[in-house]
């Protein structure tokens, strides 16, 4: 069953991208998308007939070099698991709802296969982000890696006619680069000091990296600290958080069922998935760990800032996507890997309904992204708007604070963040008041978009107004499942990945883990309240032992279970903050937000232009760049070479290329007269060194 899901997205691939010559372009994209669909089912099957026991399945033998040897096989554990059903959930939606919203794309063009092609990406990008998941050893994680990056750059890249899409799919490849050298280097850490890759001896071997020392960059470095952070640049790159970031909003180029699938569940995930995946390591890099929190603190914060001012509706969805996944990051920093991946399931719901749900405003407004230009749509396009409604509640943070009740009640985004905002709070104070200000101004953002499109009078060109219309069913549908986990992910899922640290432990597959008192704390009025709750004893859990490692000392879920009721309800109020914000700024007065523009000044300006870090890059990494190819092109090449070694070298070399072909004459004598020289040179050499 395993090895079926695997190979079905890439066998739709195949098939797309090459027998559809032979079968015709709906018959192939219908069984790439009929491929998908099983793969997604058969991936539930898995999720919930999983028993939390890691599985080794091997599939073939890779590479055998030295002391190197590789299997491409797949590792199945609960993190494994999570992620398939994100995956191919959202990759089957995305095929489905790719039908309706392709077919009304005014960039196809007759005589070009374009269809098929673009199928062929979603299915291959899907294959890789599988590889990356299921990998069994470090280089089939990075094979998958990379795949996902080639499959990135050809999606955002789609419209290969726009020079900006071009531009964009360079941008994100090469930031991801970066990123991914940093990746490399943590693999070679590794396996310079286990001297394999295969992820259960590393995680076995974990204690002994924490006792190694490295030497790099003229110093000595913890084994386990350096390597956890380079894996960790890893994840910056391809998670889009703050510093290598730059690539999220412009890869918006590619069609809305591409930001869908890459920047909703899928790609953006994978480095929140490694560093949980890498747990059994990054419990022992306790520095690395902080520095995590601080960058996911950062980029909640920054992201948060910039969706505020941002006008185009995808853009805006993408800046909180940076901005969720800064929340997740905080989570996994703090120890709370099973929160972080709570988080990340249920994101992948109602960011993928938003995303699904601006497409089909796109489609009804004739592919116009300017928000300003949108108004009025709620009665033009309800499905739609309920659709978006439901995801906007669900990342907003709509619910029943977890006080006097013994069961989470809201959204999906309400429960898995306020669990990241009660992690924080036990493990950093000042990552829990900057998430707690990221919250308000998510609600701000997002209830901004949703005014500023269904609400209001219709604004910008009146024909497209009068002609917007309902998406055709192959759109709405996905809507509707999309919905479904919006508002029931949360509430189903709380128990397994933010119970008690017991709950949670069995469900990671953690079973054998030894307990100083077996019911920690137990919810309920007492648990909510802190009041006669057990004090957190440590329990003692081999690395490598489940899908995750915590450290005996790590007791962060249990903590957060007994956090004061104002820090349950802070999440909440910041959500109320913002609505009621957007509320008076776009529907009580509407005038207000460009007298703050104006007032605002710099200010506004500073976030507008997204903190100008397009234009510091431009500045240090661009503009130096082609100033050192400039430099090397007219001095190196120019001067240097043409104008002094070849102007020497085509005054020497011609000189004694033609004294020398004057001896090849082709006349006997000259030979002749050349050996009687020689000969003479001969006898005057010798008669010289006998005298002496």
């Amino acid at each position: 069953m395993e090895t079926i899901l695997l190979l079905a997205p890439l066998v739709g691939s195949i098939i797309c991208g090459f027998g559809w010559k032979f079968i015709g372009e709906q018959a192939a994209m219908v069984t790439a998308t009929g491929l998908l669909i099983l793969s997604a089912l058969l991936s539930w099957i898995v999720f919930l007939s999983h028993d939390g026991v890691t599985e080794t399945i091997p599939l073939l033998t890779w590479i055998e070099s030295g002391s190197l040897f590789t299997e491409w096989a797949i590792r199945m554990d609960r993190l494994t698991a999570t992620m398939l059903i994100v995956i191919t959930t959202v990759s089957a939606l995305v095929h489905v709802y790719s039908f309706g919203y392709m077919d009304h794309d005014p960039q196809w063009k007759e005589g070009e296969v374009y269809k098929p092609r673009f199928f062929a990406y979603l299915s291959f990008f899907t294959f890789a982000m599988l590889m990356l998941v299921t990998a069994d050893n470090l280089l089939q994680l990075f094979f998958g890696w990379e795949g996902v990056g080639v499959a990135s750059y050809l999606l955002i890249g789609f419209y290969w006619r726009k020079p900006s899409a071009g531009a964009a799919a360079m941008k994100a490849f090469i930031a991801n680069r970066v990123g991914d050298f940093g990746f490399l280097l943590g693999i070679f850490a590794i396996f310079y000091v286990t001297d394999t890759i295969q992820l259960q001896t590393i995680f076995e071997m974990a204690p002994e990296i924490a006792e190694t020392e490295l030497s790099f960059l003229w110093t000595t470095w913890n084994a386990a600290e350096l390597i956890a952070f380079l894996l960790f640049i890893g994840a910056m790159g391809k998670s889009a958080q703050l510093g290598l970031h730059v690539w999220l909003p412009d890869a918006m180029e590619g069609p809305t069922p591409v930001s869908a699938l890459i920047h909703a569940a899928t790609m953006v995930t994978a480095g929140v998935f490694l560093v949980c995946r890498m747990s059994p390591i990054m419990e022992f890099a306790p520095s690395a760990m902080g520095f995590v929190v601080v960058i996911g603190a950062a980029s909640a914060f920054v992201a948060a800032t910039i969706g505020l001012v941002q006008n185009d509706i995808k853009r805006v969805i993408a800046y909180s996507t940076m901005s969720q996944l800064g929340y997740m990051f905080v989570a996994a920093g703090l120890g709370a890997y099973s929160v972080a991946m709570f988080h990340l399931l249920t994101h992948a719901f109602f960011k993928a309904q938003l995303f699904l749900g601006a497409g089909s405003v796109i489609h009804a407004m004739h592919h116009e992204q300017d928000m300003r230009n949108y108004g009025g749509l709620k009665d033009k396009i309800p499905y739609t708007f309920w659709a978006m409604m439901i995801g906007t509640l669900a990342i907003t943070g709509v619910g029943i604070p977890l006080l006097y009740i013994g069961f989470p009640v809201g959204f999906a985004g309400f429960i898995s963040k306020d669990a990241i905002i009660e992690v924080a709070y036990v493990g950093n104070t000042g990552a829990f008041w900057i998430l707690v200000v990221a919250a308000a101004m998510t609600s701000f953002y997002s209830w901004r978009l949703m005014f500023l499109t269904f609400y209001g009078k219709p604004r910008g060109d009146k024909h497209t107004h009068e002609h917007a219309h309902e998406s055709p069913m192959n759109m709405v549908a996905p809507l509707g499942v999309l919905a479904v986990g919006s508002v029931l992910a949360g509430m189903v899922f709380y128990g397994p990945y933010f119970g008690s640290q017991e709950k949670v432990d069995k469900f990671f597959g953690i079973s054998e883990a030894e307990y100083a008192v077996n019911d920690l704390v137990p919810l309920g009025a007492a648990h909510a309240a802190g009041e006669g709750a057990e004090e957190a004893h440590p329990r003692h859990q081999e690395p490598g032992q489940g899908a995750i490692f915590v450290g005996p000392e790590n007791h962060v879920i249990h903590e957060a279970h007994l956090v004061p009721k104002w820090v349950k309800v802070s999440p909440f109020l910041a959500m109320l903050l913002g609505l009621g914000t957007a509320y008076m700024f776009y529907i009580r007065k509407p005038e207000l937000p460009g007298i703050w523009a104006r007032n605002a000044g710099a200010a506004y300006q500073f976030i507008f232009n997204k903190w100008y870090f397009d234009e510091i890059y431009d500045y240090v990494f661009v503009r130096s760049a082609k100033w050192l190819g400039r430099f090397l092109w007219k001095r190196g090449d120019g001067t240097v070479i043409d104008g002094s070694i070849n102007g020497l070298a085509m005054g020497i070399v011609p000189f004694f290329t033609k004294a020398l072909s004057k001896a090849q004459s082709g006349y006997i004598f000259t030979y002749a007269f050349a050996m009687v020289i020689g000969i003479v040179i001969l006898i005057t050499w010798t008669t010289i060194g006998a005298g002496n």
